[in-house]
């Protein structure tokens, strides 16, 4: 996946089809044109921001089998892979700064993985990670359950716990779980760590199983009633 390292090489590919379009472009026009496209207003403003590089802002190795997801542009506005300083464990790391061109308050930069609902309906499931932050905004774990048109049926993200809820700030590692219910129906599960906002997060030692129904969900509601409830509207919210 290219990011804003690869700009040079892609003004020149984007010049390059221009010309096979009859389309004429200096290679400055391209340059300013992909420093767009990455959130920079110029091209100056793109190359003042490749010659600061630190050598721990450069592309991280990817995890094999994960994905990557949220309001993300890789290598300009978020890192996303393994750490080389702490084997065993996944970063994801804002890299612009809080008062700069671009705006990350509110946004995620996720790193999941998707698989199958199909040995699991009807089991309860625990999602469990330890999360790490450093200056974070937000760093949790989710988990969701969706149907196979893509709703969303089972969901949590530890963002409405008043304990034991996401984490904030610098914090050092701390377990956090998930435990939801497999309904009929669910396609797909889906589930991972994120950042919102700003800063740094790490997670290690995912682990997803099957436990018995003493351990209780930690989300009770979906996007669907498991019967109809409250039809005389004589209960408030």
């Amino acid at each position: 996946m290219r990011s804003f390292l690869d700009a040079k090489m892609m003004a020149k590919s984007l010049r390059q089809a221009l010309a096979d379009r009859k389309i004429d472009l200096s290679h400055g026009d391209c340059l300013e044109l992909v420093a767009k496209q990455f959130g920079f207003q110029e091209w100056n403003m793109l190359a003042a921001r490749l010659g600061e590089l630190k050598p721990d802002e450069k592309r991280l190795r990817f995890p094999s089998r994960w994905e990557m997801s949220g309001s993300v542009v890789p290598g300009t506005t978020h890192q996303l892979g393994l750490d080389p300083t702490m084997p065993g464990a996944a970063l994801v790391k804002s890299l612009v700064p809080r008062a700069g061109e671009i705006n990350l308050t509110g946004k995620i930069a996720v790193l999941l993985q998707n698989i199958s609902a199909s040995e699991s309906v009807g089991k309860r499931l625990k999602l469990s990670a330890y999360l790490r932050t450093e200056d974070a905004d937000i760093g949790t774990i989710y988990m969701c359950l969706s149907s196979a048109q893509g709703t969303s049926m089972r969901f949590d993200n530890l963002l409405h716990r008043e304990v034991d809820g996401a984490l904030k700030g610098t914090q050092d590692w701390t377990l956090r779980t998930i435990v939801l219910d497999v309904p009929q129906g669910a396609e797909s599960i889906h589930y991972g760590f994120f950042l919102k906002g700003y800063g740094k997060v790490w997670a290690r030692s995912f682990e997803l199983i099957a436990v018995e129904a003493d351990i209780a969900p930690t989300a009770v509601h979906s996007q669907y009633l498991d019967r109809p409830a409250n039809l005389d509207f004589s209960q408030p919210s």
